[in-house]
């Protein structure tokens, strides 16, 4: 099991080293998990170098149709109080590099906006680059509001599986209903009482490692 981190600063430098990651740590080919934006980022990977990919396995992903994601905001606005939506949009809002405590209490903002029921508090230690989250998002927003990253998924031959949680504010059908009517070989899984984290789900974590190991476990 490996799990790679991205410090490109653009969309082709990040599958590049995601792709130099893969290959210096087994002959492959290899099962991608990618969760949030690394769901797009292993479709790329896997367009691009379909030698390289098994099989997909896309947890939280955002929609592909640029309509579908003006979905996504106010959803997570309804989730948060007044004070609580001017607290975390003054922190996106900010110049500079954020602080570690600022940037904790926006990953907690974050959660609740994203959430159906959370354990509690993730222990995960996060470093988040700012410089490239505002390099890499942008060119993925244009890439999918070109049309040109679902011309690119197109291209995807191994099996794809979609695990998305029914109150992950991402819309589902942005995500089932393309890759759906594209793919040859996809299954999409909704899961109950489940945001965007289904790791840290109280009522959707069993059922998420279920369906996970019963993918992962497809091809033995």
């Amino acid at each position: 099991m490996l799990e790679p981190m991205q410090t490109g600063r653009s969309i082709t430098a990040q599958v590049d080293e995601l792709k130099c990651q893969l290959e210096s740590n087994g002959s492959g080919p290899f099962v991608l998990i990618g969760w949030s934006w690394g769901t797009w980022l292993s479709c790329l990977l896997a367009a691009a170098h379909p030698s390289l990919v098994s099989r997909l396995i896309l947890v939280g992903c955002a929609p592909f149709h640029a309509r579908d994601a003006t979905r996504i905001a106010p959803v997570r606005r309804s989730r948060l109080t007044d004070s609580e939506n001017v607290e975390l949009s003054a922190f996106f809002a900010a110049d500079g590099t954020w602080n570690e405590r600022a940037f904790k209490r926006a990953m907690q903002l974050s959660d609740k906006a994203d959430a159906y029921e959370l354990l509690g508090d993730s222990d995960a230690v996060i470093k988040f680059d700012r410089a490239i989250f505002e390099a890499v998002w942008p060119e993925a927003a244009e890439l999918r509001k070109s049309g040109e990253l679902l011309s690119v998924v197109e291209k995807i031959r191994c099996p794809v599986h979609a695990i998305h949680g029914d109150s992950d504010p991402h819309p589902a059908d942005g995500v089932s209903d393309p890759l759906g009517k594209m793919l040859t070989d996809f299954e999409f899984v909704l899961l109950d009482r489940c945001g965007h984290k289904p790791w840290l789900e109280r009522y959707a974590r069993d059922a998420f490692y279920g369906t996970l190991e019963r993918i992962l476990y497809l091809d033995e």
